[in-house]
């Protein structure tokens, strides 16, 4: 009797993204504490105050998470030193000391007055008002919290955000009728690079990142005819990424809006119309570029003006600068002289930013320039605040996108080009906005 042959079958595509989904969350075990930053004390405390912490109690659990973590850093980096891998770990010491440092600031603080906000008084009040103004992440860290603890609950979201992060890149691609493949390259490629290093930092930049690929598929969609899902999809994105950091929710509304703007004006020179879509995703740009200049001044958010006295005072530690935008300049055209030296020295950020630039437009046309464009506003936000000291780059996080998005088209163009061995046409790429006999 014979047996029956089982025949494999092929994953679906949604089974692949959740297995390099399920696969990151996989590796991220290997570092659950350790990840924080100094700005994470600010939005954990935020959260717990939400949750109805009382400033004490905050004070507590957020002192023992961020202790937790410098103790784990100091245990990992004394058993790889060549010189002290033999001694006992100062995990123990390094916690004791940080929590009593920590506590003897707060309290002093609390005793002096510095009561009001969300915030714990871990620094001055005009900084703390920085982080008073972005609930959005605190926020979408209280259910994570409240179900899996302080430890567990901030490593689950920063997967949480990080792996949907990855996802929307897939959808993006995808949308943009990319292979499967490549767009399983393209979400592969989001959690290897640096982006998704940043996003699984408890801070904003996860859910910062997931929200400016949100715009982006809107802005797909908006050109693949799918007008009014697009611009929702881009104006909710916009909304939210006002409440997680309302920089970038400026910063990408005027980028969208140039972008879309120069495809209506090329178009229109060609003699073609600019498309319903264009049009729609270009006012929605414009219109959340203007909302959240008026809603920041009327919430009595920290200004411009704020921001580079921070910058240049060290966090409000010195007196602030008589003349702070004259300064701010001339500190621009030295860290972009320095940022440009060590992308030289070490040149994989800066070709992989022309794969990408390359791939976007010469594959996808108007989609490419938003491409482009929502890489470009992480450059403004990098410009907004010329620190290199800052860890990792993280405040230029948002131009990863574009190699993540614009390398599969690249790689698409060269995997499409027809060779020797096989004659026939060139593979003619799709339209901006098909019509409706193609849809």
């Amino acid at each position: 009797m014979r047996r029956p042959r089982w025949k494999a079958r092929a994953w679906r595509p949604g089974t692949w993204v959740l297995v390099l989904a399920a696969l990151f969350a996989l590796l991220q075990l290997g570092t659950v504490t350790g990840r924080d930053t100094p700005d994470t004390k600010n939005y954990l405390s935020y959260a717990l105050s939400l949750r109805g912490a009382d400033k004490r109690e905050a004070a507590a659990v957020t002192i023992d998470y961020a202790c937790a973590g410098k103790a784990a850093r100091a245990s990992r980096a004394r058993s790889v030193d060549v010189l002290r891998f033999r001694e006992p770990s100062p995990a123990a010491r390094v916690a004791d000391t940080c929590r009593s440092g920590l506590r003897r600031e707060v309290e002093a603080r609390l005793r002096a007055g510095q009561t009001g906000g969300h915030t714990l008084p871990f620094m001055p009040e005009r900084f703390m008002r920085i982080f008073e103004a972005r609930p959005g992440y605190p926020v979408f860290l209280i259910p994570f919290i409240t179900v899996f603890g302080v430890t567990w609950g901030v490593w689950a979201a920063g997967v949480v955000v990080t792996a949907v992060g990855g996802v929307l890149v897939f959808l993006v691609l995808r949308g943009r009728r990319g292979p499967t493949p490549l767009a399983l390259t393209g979400q592969a490629l989001y959690y290897v690079l640096p982006c998704g290093t940043t996003a699984m930092r408890p801070m904003t930049e996860g859910l910062m990142l997931a929200l400016t690929l949100a715009a982006l598929w809107g802005c797909s969609l908006a050109l693949d005819g799918r007008v009014r899902a697009g611009t929702v999809l881009v104006a909710g994105a916009l909304l939210a990424l006002f409440t997680v950091k309302h920089s970038q929710a400026l910063f990408l509304g005027l980028s969208l809006a140039a972008a879309g703007a120069a495809v209506a004006v090329r178009r229109w020179t060609r003699r073609r119309p600019a498309g319903r879509g264009v049009l729609a995703v270009t006012a929605v740009a414009c219109g959340a570029a203007v909302g959240t200049v008026l809603l920041a001044r009327a919430l009595r958010y920290p200004t411009g003006t704020d921001s580079v006295q921070d910058l240049l005072t060290g966090h409000y530690a010195l007196p602030d600068r008589d003349r702070p935008w004259p300064e701010l300049l001339r500190l621009e055209g030295s860290f972009w002289l320095e940022w440009l030296r060590r992308q030289l020295w070490q040149p994989l950020f800066a070709a992989l930013l022309a794969a990408g630039a390359w791939g976007a437009l010469r594959r996808r046309g108007a989609f490419g320039l938003f491409v482009v464009a929502t890489a470009f506003s992480g450059f403004l936000t990098q410009a907004a605040h010329p620190d290199i000291t800052v860890w990792g780059e993280r405040l230029i996080v948002v131009a990863w996108l574009l190699p993540v998005v614009g390398v599969p088209l690249l790689l698409e163009r060269v995997a499409l080009r027809p060779t020797a061995d096989v004659p026939g046409p060139r593979p003619r790429s799709l339209p901006d906005e098909r019509s409706p006999v193609t849809r």
